[in-house]
């Protein structure tokens, strides 16, 4: 990737097969057509690495597309010692060249941007964690206009994955801006907890239609969600898609669905104070007499090896697999006796603990319009190694409506201070509060604790809103004004 430039001529699109217009338009997921971090998280690859790219030039963008277009994994593809996903900001769309009435159909929330002023007043993006600081994302930094998500078996394979999209973007118009490294991934997280834990099982991902709890159209567009509806995409005329690319609007005739089997990713770089996490554990544990293993499930709500504070209150349960299936209210925890209230995953997925009627199936089908699927990867070095090297989370998660997904579970559930009748009680883990100001209440017989003066643990550090469309619509992307002929379909896998 090289120095911005304007003079890259049009490139030719690839040719070969003419992709036909989807005739999947009964419900059923085609699985070549959606990119593959939706399916899994790629815990076979430990390896992997982010990169922010600039769109200088739209025929050289579009000419990135197109040579990257044969290796982008998607839920069909082979189990390779590599995988490469993408997905493209609203600025990258409008540098590639997408059409403003196109650009003007995705959801204000990816138009706009994670760091606009009333988004980051919305998700507590404020102080030590406003935009302006941040180092990728914000409106210091340079522009990116497409992230892609490389994974790979060892270090070796990862710097080769990386050094093919090098090659693949040229050297003119279009430029590395970020690179997010990771490390390799373990099962526990830098504070020591089991990770990835609780994800949606969503319906007709993996299997039978049936097959899970979570409507499908809740992370991937053009599919029915927790509502029975469509979530709202760029539908196109079908005049606007000439070569066939698109699959068809299943519920608009003449329209073709540049959405359809894609999502919108969100990503947060969330850099984490390990020590001053040990030191408010090790001080509350000195003054309530409580363990200091056990205030720090406390706060996060399970133990380290994932067991939940509700199906083991008293002790960690190391061995065996971790009971994910409870619900607080319908487990006899209403009260937050095992779980509190405000700890962290009780907050980020409440289960049965929400109106209209906890402890029933309702409650449950409300919290469900809400969930995200959770990717990300830890970077820095790992806790025990000590040293001032920043350490944290490259949050990655997919959702269909970012605002009543992401951002809802951000503002109404981890930031919110009053959450389940609380008072001054954000997030014990990420919620955004001043240093010093928040507290945690540890429910108790007969006398419950109350944390005060909860440091704060988690720093916004970068971020942005992307769409990672399916396999269809990328080929779209690529091909240009707009889309004057076809392109042969990504291989799967």
């Amino acid at each position: 990737m090289g120095s911005p430039s304007s003079t890259t001529s049009t490139p030719a699109v690839a040719r070969g097969p003419v992709v036909a217009r989807a005739t999947r338009d009964r419900g059923e997921l085609d699985r070549a057509d959606v990119q593959g971090l939706v399916g899994s998280g790629y815990g076979r690859l430990p390896e992997a690495r982010f990169v922010g790219v600039r769109i200088d030039d739209e025929a050289a963008g579009r000419a990135l597309l197109s040579r990257l277009l044969p290796q982008v994994t998607s839920t069909s593809g082979t189990h390779a010692a590599r995988a490469l996903n993408l997905a493209i900001t609203h600025t990258g769309l409008a540098h590639l060249g997408l059409p403003r009435p196109a650009l003007e159909l995705f959801s204000l929330e990816f138009t706009g941007g994670m760091a606009t002023p009333s988004r980051s007043a919305f998700l507590g993006d404020a102080g030590e964690h406003d935009p302006a600081g941040w180092a990728w994302g914000g409106p210091r930094n340079p522009r990116v206009d497409i992230l892609l998500l490389l994974y790979a078996a060892t270090t070796v394979e990862l710097d080769s994955v990386h050094e093919d999209v090098r090659s693949a973007a040229g050297t003119d118009g279009v430029a590395e801006v970020a690179v997010l490294a990771t490390s390799t991934l373990t099962p526990h997280d830098h504070h020591g907890f089991a990770d990835g834990i609780s994800q949606p099982a969503v319906a007709g991902l993996h299997g039978n239609a049936q097959d899970g709890d979570v409507a499908l159209g809740e992370f991937l567009l053009g599919h029915p969600n927790a509502y029975g509806r469509y979530t709202s995409r760029p539908l196109l005329p079908a005049t606007a898609d000439p070569g066939g690319l698109l699959p068809s609007a299943p519920d608009a005739r003449d329209k073709v669905d540049l959405g359809r089997n894609g999502t919108y990713l969100v990503v947060r770089t969330l850099a984490q104070d390990v020590a001053a996490f040990r030191e408010h554990v090790d001080r509350w544990a000195a003054r309530t007499g409580l363990p200091r293993d056990l205030v720090a499930a406390k706060i996060v709500g399970r133990w380290r090896s994932g067991t939940s504070l509700t199906v083991s209150p008293e002790v960690d349960v190391p061995a065996g697999p971790v009971d994910n299936s409870f619900r607080y209210h319908r487990d006899g925890d209403a009260l937050g006796l095992g779980c509190p209230v405000a700890a962290h995953v009780r907050r980020a997925n409440p289960r049965d603990s929400l109106d209209p009627c906890p402890g029933s199936d309702a409650s449950l089908k409300v919290n469900n319009r809400h969930r995200l699927i959770r990717r990300g990867r830890q970077y820095g070095p790992a806790a025990q190694d000590g040293g001032d090297a920043e350490r944290g989370l490259h949050f990655l998660c997919l959702n269909a409506n970012i605002s009543r997904q992401f951002e809802f579970v951000q503002h109404t559930w981890l930031n919110n201070p009053a959450f389940a009748g609380l008072q001054d009680s954000p997030d014990p883990l990420v919620g955004a509060h001043a240093p010093g100001t928040g507290l945690f209440p540890v429910p108790a017989v007969p006398v419950r604790h109350r944390l005060l003066g909860l440091p704060t643990f988690t720093r916004v550090r970068g971020g942005t809103y992307a769409f990672m469309p399916g396999l269809r619509a990328l080929a779209y992307l690529a091909a240009g004004p707009w889309a004057q002929e076809a392109v042969p379909r990504p291989r799967d896998g």
